[in-house]
């Protein structure tokens, strides 16, 4: 795609994405939709769930059939990139425009008087056709911007200058008078009402620069909107990589850089402990982000500074909170257990300054204080480590602090960095209108903020397993000895549940809300390795699941190899201590409460003939159930199930192996027949040995695995649970 507009604009630091012959295929909303993507789509124009675009179209009443003007505007909560036609409300223009009387009559009236908020509310007596979609806050400057098109913007380059301390002046120098400037104010009817003024007064105008906030653009066009975003964002961009300061951006280097192996040897090692100490009050899934641009900051020597002054975007700060935690810390000495000691007491800090902070800016009618840890660390030589209650959360809390940096290195290029006030910045956070927006989130589900393992996730049980734990919430690891397997149950959790809205991540942590590992979890250090990329990808463990296993049959002997007998105990009990130690070193660096439920079988207790690798391996595994769940208490519990005669989707029912068991068993069946119709056969007969007479299948076992790892069975541990149909061998005893 060209950088340049079909009006011969070039355009330097933005991309030019409109296509005329996409776009002339539609109308109305769905060019809206269409212009919006766009603006999306290039991450320099705005960020994930930040900005507005709107259109004010003619419609039909549907209850009059008259023809109205309607403004359609993306919804609270929504984002650009990935919008839709459902993610826009729609409003009659001319009963918003109403409203204006509203507030202009009301005795009390300016920024923060009770009126501003109480508009909010009554757009809904303004919905058009129903429809269910929240308004934006911005609504008032979408309303009262007399013109059809309108875009509402977050770009790093202009918040750059809006965050300067001579930010009128510049916003002058590089624009002129094509842009209005208009000092920070929340959003509101009163700021919309001066915006409309603004433009009566500078009728060339072509959009307004917002201090400490953004830009929008507009037009009657659609396309020259867009274009003239671009134009705004492009001038701020060239102008800022004019003055760029190089190699002294942010006073240049503090420290040195660490090679990739160090660096990430260190995060691997450090990230469950960090995750353990904020997550006091909720867990916190993590994203880590050290591209070359985060380390250029954390390494700098005004990394400190700039970091303690907080954010200047309100869009920034909802998400990356007011401040990070910027842990002092020389990453040329290596040294993990001060690097600890650093984290641990700049966290006290941190809370003690962040409840300071609420009780210096509260309000009467300020909602409770929140969780005062940190959503970002920034560590010297290792990069940024972002938290969030799920990984998209933390994706784009992350996200939105590498714009705060582009931010910071923009405004120290061409002036001085200047963060938004702190009772400006509280007044945001602890907002009504952004309280009203989190309560309108869903509930929490069962397993939401928890990181799960699954170990033979690639079929059978582990496959069913991986679904109903991600249903419940849980970010799943789906590993298998096959890999191509691992991916394909990693990718039907992407499919069914989407793969989030954030934007950030380096290497394995640019990752959704699954992902699918290779492991041999015979070989320690394979297993080792599993759980560092889990480290890194999620910042965290939660449960890990064993599901893998081997079933050996004998030869027409009845003999078993020695090495199919070592295979058969290396599988069924040597691989699951290996993950179960490993797994341990991480619930301890973390120091929260862990699960691990392994899957043994009801043939551990039931003597039975061709089957005794696999069975007294199986009894070994009970055991190794109980040994763990002593040596691992009280901060992780150890469960198994025990499933019996899981024909339908197992691994170890192979068609060789159902044929053999059909003729064991002396029943009747085609060798032409599918192996579907085989497998049903089998399972029927396996069905009417047990009390409850029903097949058993791997979504049995995943619902015991469910509830052996949620708070359910909370005091349970030791303990292996039956999954068999009741058969009456398999009593424990």
């Amino acid at each position: 795609m060209s950088n340049q507009a079909a009006s011969g604009i070039k355009y330097q630091f933005v991309k030019y994405l409109w296509n005329d012959e996409e776009a002339d295929r539609l109308e109305g909303v769905d060019r809206l939709v269409y212009r919006s993507n766009k603006l999306g789509e290039d991450l320099t124009l705005t960020n994930t769930g930040g900005g507005n675009t709107s259109s004010k179209l003619i419609e039909k009443d549907p209850l009059t059939g008259e023809l109205v003007e309607v403004l359609w505007l993306k919804g609270s909560g929504g984002d650009l990139r990935t919008a839709k036609r459902d993610g826009f409300a729609s409003l009659y223009l001319d009963k918003v425009r109403s409203m204006k009387s509203i507030y202009q009559n009301s005795p009390d009236k300016g920024p923060k008087t009770p009126i501003e908020d109480a508009m909010y509310p009554m757009y809904s007596h303004c919905v058009f056709n129903l429809n269910p979609r929240a308004c934006s806050i911005d609504t008032p400057l979408h309303t009262l911007v007399p013109f059809k098109h309108v875009d509402h913007l977050h770009p790093n380059s202009v918040i750059a200058i809006a965050a300067s301390v001579n930010q009128e002046k510049l916003a002058k120098e590089i624009y002129g008078d094509d842009v209005v400037y208009v000092p920070w104010q929340r959003p509101g009817f009163d700021i919309g009402l001066k915006i409309e003024k603004l433009i009566g007064e500078n009728p060339n105008a072509k959009g307004i620069l917002l201090g400490h906030h953004g830009m929008s653009s507009w037009d009657n066009s659609d396309k020259t909107c867009y274009e003239t975003a671009l134009d705004i964002i492009d001038r701020a961009a060239r102008y800022i990589e004019a003055h760029d300061k190089g190699d002294a951006t942010f006073g240049g280097p503090k420290y040195q850089y660490l090679d990739d192996d160090t660096r990430r040897e260190l995060q691997a090692e450090i990230i469950p402990f960090i995750r353990g100490q904020i997550s006091e009050v909720r867990r916190a899934v993590g994203t880590v982000q050290d591209d070359w641009k985060m380390l250029r900051f954390v390494n700098s020597v005004d990394g400190p500074r700039l970091a303690e002054l907080g954010t200047s975007c309100p869009d920034h700060f909802l998400r990356t909170k007011i401040k990070p935690l910027f842990v002092e810390w020389n990453p040329a000495t290596g040294d993990i257990e001060k690097l600890k000691q650093a984290i641990s007491d700049g966290l006290v800090q941190y809370r003690q300054d962040y409840a300071a902070y609420y009780e210096r800016c509260k309000r009467p009618d300020s909602p409770a204080m929140r969780d005062a840890n940190p959503t970002v660390i920034l560590i010297p030589g290792l990069g940024m480590f972002a938290w969030g209650k799920n990984k998209s959360e933390s994706r784009v809390t992350a996200e939105f602090y590498n714009c705060a940096i582009e931010v910071m290195r923009g405004a120290e290029a061409i002036d001085q960095y200047e963060a938004m006030d702190q009772q400006e910045a509280f007044d945001i956070e602890y907002w009504p209108l952004e309280e009203a927006k989190l309560k309108r989130m869903p509930p929490e589900k069962e397993l939401d903020r928890q990181i799960h393992v699954i170990i033979g996730a690639g079929a059978g049980i582990g496959r069913e397993a991986a679904h109903r734990l991600a249903k419940e919430g849980a970010h799943i690891v789906c590993v298998d000895v096959n890999e191509q397997a691992a991916k394909e149950t990693a990718d039907e959790l992407i499919a069914e549940y989407g793969q989030g809205i954030g934007v950030a991540g380096s290497g394995i942590s640019d990752c959704g809300p699954s992902i699918g590992l290779v492991c041999d979890m015979t070989d320690r250090a394979s297993v080792a390795e599993l759980f560092r990329k889990v480290m890194l990808a999620y910042g965290g463990l939660d449960a890990v699941v064993v599901t893998a296993g081997v079933f050996v049959p004998p030869d027409r002997t009845g003999n078993i190899d020695d090495k199919l007998w070592d295979r058969t105990f290396e599988i069924n009990v040597k691989g699951a201590y290996i993950v179960a130690e490993e797994a341990a070193k991480i619930f301890k660096k973390q120091g929260l409460k862990g699960n691990i439920v392994l899957t043994t079988s009801a043939n551990a207790v039931v003597a039975k003939k061709g089957s005794l690798a696999y069975d007294t391996s199986k009894a070994a595994a009970n055991h190794l159930v109980r040994e763990l769940a002593v040596e691992m208490a009280p901060l992780v519990r150890v469960n198994a199930v025990a499933p019996a005669t899981v024909v339908k989707g197992s691994t170890m029912f192979p068609r060789d192996r159902v044929i053999a068991s059909l003729t064991k068993y002396d029943i009747e069946f085609d060798e032409a027949e599918e192996t579907s119709a085989l497998t049903d056969k089998l399972s029927e007969f396996y069905a009417k040995r047990s009390l409850t007479q029903m097949p058993i299948e791997p979504s049995d076992q995943a619902e015991a695995i469910f509830l052996l790892l949620t708070d359910r069975l909370s005091k349970t541990t030791g303990h292996i649970i039956p999954v068999d149909g009741g058969l009456q061998d398999g009593f424990m005893r």
